[in-house]
This record gives C-alpha cells, structure tokens and sequence, in this order.
C-alpha cells in the first residue's frame, strides 16, 4: 500500500465498516510509512522504554531487573514487551522501563546517565512531551515549545554520541480532546508540541509513531474516554492500542 492510498484507506474507511476491521489492523495503516524504517533486534538485545507516566504506568522503580512484570509497569510497555517476548524468545532479549510520571525533557536529562546510558541500549524508545505542555496551563512550569524542542535535540544528541549504534523510536506526544482535562486550551498550542517531536525523530532518523492519528482513528470504533480516562492516560484498551502501534516498529 503506497502512503496515498494509506492516507486514504484512513480517511475514507466508514463507521460501517470499522466494526469488521480490527484496530491492529488500522494501527498498522496508520503507522507503517515506510515498511523498511524498523528496528532490528538481534540476540540479547536491550530494548529501553523511556518516558513519563503514560510510560511509567505504576512500575516497581525498586525493582531493577529486566523482564519483571512489576519493573515493566501495567502499560504498553508491559504489553509490548510481553508480546515480543513471547514472539522473540530465541533473542534473550532484556527489556527495561525507566519511565517516570511527571517528567518532563529536562528531567530526563537529568537521570539520563544512570536510567540510559548506564543501560546500553540497543534499541531506546521514548515518549515524552504531554508534560511539558500540560505542566504550563497550571502556572507551575515556565516551558516553552522552543525549550522542548531544544531540550529534546541536545538528549538525543547526547544519546547518539554515547551510543552510537542506538536504534531509536519516538513516540508522538498526544492527547484526547474532550476527554476530562483536555479541552480547548490546548489548542493550537499543544499540536507544536507534537510537530517538534516528529521533526526530532526526522533528524535522528528514527522510528515514528503517530499515537496522536491512531487515537483519532480508533474514535471511530469507540469513544474518546474508552480509549483514556483523562484524556492524557490510556485506558487498557488504549494502552494495548499503545502496545499494537509499538510492536509495528519492530521487524
């Protein structure tokens, strides 16, 4: 399928006929651009999730071994990792989750030695940017879309010169609308937020999800608040959504 035609599968796939397409099927539409852009895992890999609460979701912070249920939270992390693991048993694969609730860029920046550096990746995938927007409608955080932006660059920059050989995905920063605390004053600021992490995954060449077109998307098969209770944080449904999207990065 060339990404015209993916586009508009997408765009004119009816309320009728969702009911008899499955949602890995849509996310798989909505996320493959480029079949070839996927990350390659090898035997003993070390696969790396990073992030904030969407990615941290409760995980045992004092528990620091890979592939423990309680270490990898009760999110897509856990979901995707399952399932590879399961898929992929051969590899001895180590999978790890370092996501924090409440980080922002710069707090990852912070722990950036010891919760990645330290880990070696082989494969990073990070999801981070909802924080650093939502935390300035409160007044409490002075951010800016530059200053996410630029934080962004100069972690990823830092990550490459570290590990050179790191395969990386991004995830999109998104949001429900309409759903409890996502209303009309995220808009249009909050969509930079999403351009600037994209514009990242371009220059450091890594895998992209688009989270924000696959939640729109699966809107249409049920509403926003199945997918998350806030609008911010996915529901188990979402979550596996989450985990579907993730697990199309991997050949």
């Amino acid at each position: 399928m060339t990404n015209a035609n993916r586009r508009n599968f997408l765009k004119n796939v009816s309320l009728g006929s969702l009911a008899a397409i499955s949602i890995p099927n849509i996310v798989s539409a909505a996320t493959v651009a480029d079949k070839t852009k996927k990350v390659t895992l090898k035997k003993e890999s070390v696969v790396l999730f990073q992030g904030d609460s969407i990615t941290d979701a409760g995980r045992k912070r004092e528990v620091d071994t890979p592939n423990n249920s309680g270490a990898l939270g009760g999110g897509y992390a856990l979901m995707a990792a399952s399932a590879l693991l399961l898929k992929q048993a051969s590899l001895n694969l180590k999978i790890y989750n370092k996501g924090i609730s409440g980080n922002k860029v710069y707090q990852l920046a912070e722990r950036w030695d010891t919760d990645c550096l330290q880990i070696k990746p082989d494969v990073l995938s990070m999801l981070i940017g909802v924080n650093d927007f939502w935390h300035t409608l409160n007044g409490n955080y002075k951010g800016t879309v530059k200053i996410y932006r630029d934080d962004y660059d100069k972690l990823l920059d830092r990550t490459r010169q570290a590990l050179p050989d790191v395969q990386l995905i991004i995830g999109e920063p998104f949001a429900v609308k309409g759903v409890k605390a996502v209303d009309d004053k995220w808009y249009p600021a909050f969509d930079e937020y999403r351009a600037a992490a994209k514009a990242m995954a371009d220059k450091y060449k890594a895998v992209f999800i688009p989270y924000q077109g696959i939640f729109d998307k699966a809107q249409e098969s049920a509403p926003g608040a199945y997918w998350t209770g806030d609008g911010v944080h996915p529901s188990v449904a979402g979550a596996q959504l989450m985990a579907a999207a993730w697990l199309e990065c991997v050949k």
